[in-house]
């Protein structure tokens, strides 16, 4: 007998409703909607994903219309447990979730559709994935065009996933425009969405992981503002401590951040 799946349901960090889960019950929460064939939005959220709903109500309200918000850094993790006594013993990473996620689908033959990101980088990814996985079936590849979805370009999009026979849809397109599309993109199909952030470049091999004990301690933040200072810096260096600000003031009761409704209007207007 393995360890039960944790499910403490969803819990309410900076107004962001995040799942109190482990990797297994997001594992076949994933599974277990392909094989119904209905739509599940997936999110692994870490401070600076938590962050953008913080400080776009908006888009907190898509957030906390996800089906599963998983503690992807360790920070989101602590905040569980410091504020709702969750008992999380490990974060749910993103990368690592991917991996496991596509095992049982390789596993029980269910075909995977790729969307975003680069060319270049779906065409290193898509052989790591099959040097991992050799019995995965990859449905369909799609890169990003960069650029808003165009009048009835999204019905096209799901057009082309849905009869490619795909049971899931990876989508990699960096935070928060990925959780816009999938949101966006989640009543128009009949299968799990799942936002992956950077597993994509991970798995390509265009970003190197941080050590073990980095990600222990609730430090990829600074593994990957050294990899992308340019980049990232803001991101870092500016949320960051506003997180750590706002938690300390959830857990005294000087901020109640009461969690906006979950959003349930259809978009216009976003990236793909």
């Amino acid at each position: 007998m393995g360890t039960p799946a944790v499910n403490r349901g969803k819990k309410n960090v900076l107004g962001v409703l995040v799942d109190a889960t482990d990797y297994a019950d997001a594992t076949e929460r994933v599974v277990t909607a392909a094989h119904d064939r209905r739509p599940l939005a997936l999110t692994a959220l870490a401070v600076h994903g938590v962050m953008t709903g913080v400080l776009d109500p908006a888009h907190n309200a898509r957030l906390n219309s996800f089906d599963v918000v998983t503690p992807d850094g360790q920070p989101v993790r602590w905040a569980l447990n410091l504020l709702h006594g969750a008992g999380l013993t490990d974060r749910v990473y993103g990368p690592e979730l991917t991996l496991r996620v596509l095992s049982r689908f390789a596993d029980e033959g269910l075909p995977i559709y790729l969307y975003g990101s680069t060319e270049e980088t779906l065409g290193r990814l898509i052989p790591a994935l099959e040097r991992m996985f050799p019995a995965l079936k990859i449905a369909g590849v799609e890169p990003s065009k960069f650029r808003a979805v165009q009048p009835g370009e999204d019905r096209e999009i799901a057009d082309r996933i849905r009869s490619s026979g795909a049971r899931l849809l990876l989508v990699g397109l960096g935070c928060p425009r990925q959780e816009v599309f999938a949101y966006a993109m989640r009543p128009l199909l009949d299968m799990p969405l799942m936002a992956v952030g950077a597993a994509f470049d991970y798995h390509a091999g265009l970003l190197r992981q941080p050590p073990a004990w980095m990600q222990r301690a609730g430090l990829e933040w600074f593994w990957r503002l050294g990899l992308e200072p340019k980049r990232l810096w803001r991101r870092y260096v500016i949320l960051n401590p506003a997180y750590l600000a706002r938690l300390a003031a959830q857990k005294s009761g000087l901020w109640k951040a009461h969690p906006p409704a979950p959003a349930t209007e259809r978009l216009d207007s976003f990236a793909v």
